[in-house]
């Protein structure tokens, strides 16, 4: 009996126990030993850190597909338009949601900081994806287990999408303003002011309409009503007025610029620049050419002055990378080794952890791209300047300003002060601006032209991906293309789907392929978007 007794007690007690600490599905998934929340400000750190490292940094790999630089060490790479799948930022904007729901968590309204933000971000992630590849999941993209197989949106329905978040967060900041909630915790831009973000909001919607150009008469677009309706009413759609206002990265000694001290051995003279941009800034008399760029070693031996803009010599993309290699030549430690090509400055970008600001979206731009927009004639207004505001902000930028101009390079090949030599270079802009390469030719194809070569240059280590995107769009500058480029000696014109939407998505992967480019995910077929 008492054994009887003994058992029913244990029964009693494993039933209280289970009924006791009966946990959910849900409840069971979380580890305790991590964090299970986190504040929106650090959530909103790491995407606006991705905003700047996942989308094309300084002397990467989207770099020389921008033609700016090229790799001559085939251990680094190749400058092969032989690519692969797009990066993917579905995770970044998870974080998006993420950021948004721990922020009503703390009770706030449904419009707060973080949720105007939250709509620039999935603006900006969406188009960084999409103007790579084509149709994308967007509707059904972050429902997470609720949806394991999400349909692909259209790339029109993408950018109206797109178009109507900005106009949204437009709308919104004002009224947040209104009402005294004018940062945003853990901003590290703009220090969470809202008011700025809106000026950079509206300039990036600028950029969307332009990504858009070859759809301006598109049904259900709007691209010049739109265009025309932000430059007519500056109280309603503020812009950046200057340099100061861009939306940009600032390096320091523990977030580095790419291209640093650390990695000197390494890459300095293992990468030169392309000729795309050296030819253009060279043949413009640009000086920009001398602050980016250092000149060849063989023009230097042959008796140049770093003063003549000839003396800068940038290679083909398409040079066979052997050949290249061969060509390149490298400082012997007491002067320039016969190298036919330049380097890029290694007082600039070599000599300190900081290097140059980063913009993500940049007030040059946007003034060639009010330009562009002029151009077209998709608003009253005078291209030309707005050309010109373009031209005179990027030359600010790199610091050259009317009058005597300090250049310097190195003249040992090191990166210490010692070894740098310095000269100077005078600068007048009405000077440069009257050279028939650089005076406006009018609202014409020329002028389209030169409005998007400036751009281009303004783009140097900048903003990703944006001008091969220009040049894709609009076929300015002229890429050189050969045996290095790889495909058939053709620019490829997009990314590929990745291979996990080919096993886990395959029913919507394949019907958005039916539907894009004939069954075939290829990187020569183009995307609407271009077409």
């Amino acid at each position: 009996m008492r054994r009887h007794k003994k058992i029913l007690g244990l029964l009693t007690l494993s039933a209280l126990l289970f009924t006791g600490c009966e946990k959910s599905f849900e409840e069971l998934e979380i580890d305790p030993n991590r964090a299970g929340s986190a504040p929106p400000s650090l959530i909103l750190q790491g995407i606006e850190y991705d905003m700047y490292n996942n989308t094309g940094k300084p002397f990467s790999s989207e770099m020389r597909w921008n033609q700016f630089y090229a790799i001559n060490y085939n251990y680094y790479g190749n400058n092969e338009y032989q690519w692969a799948a797009y990066t993917n930022h579905y995770t970044t904007l998870k974080n998006v949601v993420q950021m948004e729901l721990e922020q009503k968590k703390t009770g706030a309204a449904d419009v707060n900081g973080y949720s105007v933000l939250g709509k620039f971000f999935r603006a900006f992630f969406m188009d960084q994806m999409s103007a790579r590849t084509g149709d994308l999941p967007m509707n059904e993209a972050l429902l997470g287990r609720d949806n394991l197989v999400p349909k692909y949106d259209s790339q029109k329905d993408i950018y109206i999408q797109i178009l109507k978040w900005l106009d949204e967060a437009n709308t919104e900041i004002p009224a947040l303003i209104a009402k005294g909630e004018t940062d945003v915790p853990g901003d590290f831009y703009f220090g969470g002011k809202l008011a700025k973000w809106q000026k950079v909001i509206n300039a990036f919607r600028l950029r969307m309409l332009i990504r858009l150009s070859k759809k301006e008469a598109e049904a259900g677009l709007n691209l010049k009503s739109q265009f025309a309706e932000i430059l007519g009413n500056p109280a309603k759609y503020p812009l950046p007025e200057g340099l100061t206002e861009n939306l940009e990265f600032v390096s320091n000694n523990f977030n580095k610029y790419p291209s640093n001290p650390d990695n000197f051995g390494f890459d300095a003279t293992r990468q030169n620049m392309a000729a795309t941009y050296v030819g253009l800034l060279s043949e413009r008399n640009d000086p920009r050419v001398m602050i980016t760029t250092e000149p060849a070693g063989a023009q230097l031996k042959a008796g140049k002055l770093p003063s003549d803009f000839t003396a800068f010599v940038g290679a083909s993309s398409g040079e066979a990378l052997g050949d290249m290699a061969a060509k390149a030549g490298i400082d012997n430690g007491t002067g320039f080794a016969p190298g036919a090509y330049s380097f890029q400055s290694r007082s600039r970008y070599y000599s300190n952890y900081t290097g140059e600001n980063v913009f993500i979206v940049g007030y040059p731009e946007m003034c060639f791209n009010i330009a562009e927009g002029l151009n077209r004639g998709w608003a009253p207004g005078n291209a030309e300047d707005w050309y010109q505001k373009g031209i005179k902000a990027s030359m600010s930028f790199y610091g050259i300003k009317e009058g005597a101009n300090v250049m310097r390079y190195s003249k040992t090949g090191g990166i210490d002060a010692a070894g740098f030599n310095t000269y100077s270079v005078n600068f007048s802009f009405d000077a440069y601006y009257a050279q028939p390469l650089i005076k406006y030719s009018g609202n014409n194809v020329a002028g389209l032209e030169q409005i998007v070569t400036q751009k281009y240059l303004a783009f140097f280590m900048n903003s990703g991906s944006e001008a091969y995107f220009d040049y894709r769009r609009t076929g300015f500058p002229k890429f050189m293309t050969g045996v290095g480029t790889g495909n058939s000696g053709r620019i490829a014109v997009r990314w590929l789907y990745p291979a996990s939407e080919i096993q886990y998505n395959a029913e919507n992967y394949k019907t958005a392929i039916d539907r894009q480019f004939s069954g075939k995910d290829v990187i020569n077929d183009a995307i609407w978007l271009t077409k």
